[in-house]
This record gives structure tokens, sequence and C-alpha cells, in this order.
């Protein structure tokens, strides 16, 4: 059984009005970055339980997560409310099978997301692992607006230690804004322009390729790729596509 125990908030970092970072101080069992706990506010068994992708790397205490509330009453709207020195309860092991262990080394290693399901990925681009088993990672983070973009601080350090693995493709999705693609991943999949912008080349002999976030861009990306030739990693089938829908 997987035990529930106390932790202690150590920051709340607001980036906008509904994104927002909890870093807490728990004695977790041992994770592999892109696993999940989940967090609730009170112990009793019918408190309301959410499951979340660890952000910071296994190595790293405290732990932080990345959140989006929409102010309707949920889960996520109670956790904005939290402040530092305030309690909550995580499940103390970790679960999951998101990781790169599930996923084939290859020569490009391609990770999409939307929103706060780059959180995962944050997680495991801060591990050495990742840059031992791919020659180039490719990270592309979808947003709504210029402004939904977090982490600057972070992706400038991952270009500053990586300069000749790591490539950075920014979308944003209803404001046009330099450096930037404009759009969504799936249609940028479909054109090229997310190879163009990235500087690389999609296709099933060299890359391997992780989506995270809204179900419709999972779905949407995964037909995307599999018109060029990529195949599902699930079901005992070793293919090139591994996904999340982070909803």
């Amino acid at each position: 059984m997987n035990e529930w125990i106390k932790g202690v908030v150590a920051a709340n970092t607001h980036w906008t009005e509904n994104l927002f970072s909890l870093q807490i101080d728990a004695d977790l069992q041992h994770f592999v970055a892109g696993q999940y706990t989940s967090l609730r506010l009170v112990s009793a068994d019918d408190g309301k339980a959410q499951p979340y992708s660890i952000l910071s790397s296994p190595l790293r205490r405290p732990c932080e997560f990345f959140f989006y509330t929409n102010l309707d009453g949920e889960l996520s709207t109670e956790l904005a409310r939290l402040k530092s020195g305030d309690e909550l309860w995580i499940q103390s092991k970790p679960e999951g099978l998101f990781t790169l262990e599930q996923v084939a080394p290859a020569n490009d290693l391609w990770l999409l997301a939307t929103g706060t399901g780059v959180a995962p990925f944050f997680s495991m681009l801060q591990t050495p692992e990742i840059w031992q088993r791919y020659k180039h990672v490719v990270l592309a983070y979808a947003v709504r607006t210029m402004a939904d973009i977090c982490y600057t601080s972070l992706i400038e350090e991952l270009q500053k230690s990586n300069p000749q693995q790591f490539s950075y493709a920014p979308f944003v999705s209803r404001e046009v804004c330099v450096n930037t693609i404009h759009g969504h991943i799936p249609l940028a999949i479909k054109s090229g322009e997310l190879e163009t912008f990235a500087k690389r080349q999609l296709h099933p002999e060299t890359s391997q390729i992780m989506l995270c976030g809204n179900p419709g861009m999972v779905q949407d990306a995964n037909a995307a790729l599999k018109l060029r030739g990529f195949t599902e990693n699930r079901n005992n089938c070793s293919g090139q596509i591994t996904f999340e829908a982070y909803w």
C-alpha cells in the first residue's frame, strides 16, 4: 500500500493568474524522472487527491510540482492558496511508466509538451541519463500566450550546459511572437515547420518521440507522426512514440 506522508510547502511560485509551482519538503522514496505522485490537503481517505508529475530532478530536494488552475474550486485552486510552512499530504512512493527506461536509445529524442505537461520533461532534462543516451534532445513547449512560458531560467541553463545537444522550440498559439512557432504542435509536424525551426529531421530510424499534455495534442500529434511512418511504443511493441495524456 502506498503510504501517505506529511509534506511541508517550502515555496509557492505564482507565474501567472492560473500557473503556479509548489516546492514541497517530504520524505519521498526514490523516483525516476517522469514519474508522478498524488497530493491532497487532508489525511482522511475521503479527502480530494490528485496525481501530479514531479518536475524536479530525482537528485533534488525539495520536490517540485507545476500546476494549472482555472479557479473553479478544484484541488489545484486550493493548492494555489498554500504558503510556505503550510502542510499537506503526499504519497510517499512515486509511480508511473512515462520514463526514459521505456524509451529506446536513438540519435534524437523529441519531447513534445503542452502547458504543465512539460513537467516530466523538465525532470528528465535535469538528469545525466538523458544526455548520455541521446545525441540530441529537442524540447517543444506549447502554450497559449508568451506569458504562459515558465521556467525560462531552467531552459537557459540547459541551453548553456548542453549547447550542442539541446534544441528548444517554443510554441505560442494565440500571439505572434519573435523566435517562436505560431500555432500548434500537430500542424507543425505535418508542415515540417517544427523540423525547420529545430534544424533536426524527424525520422523513424533516428528519432524517439515523447508526447505529454493536452489529450487533443497527443492524439493529433500521434496521428501526424504515424503518417510519417512512426509507431506507438506500448503493449510490448517497440515503437518510436511514447505518450501520456496530462489531464
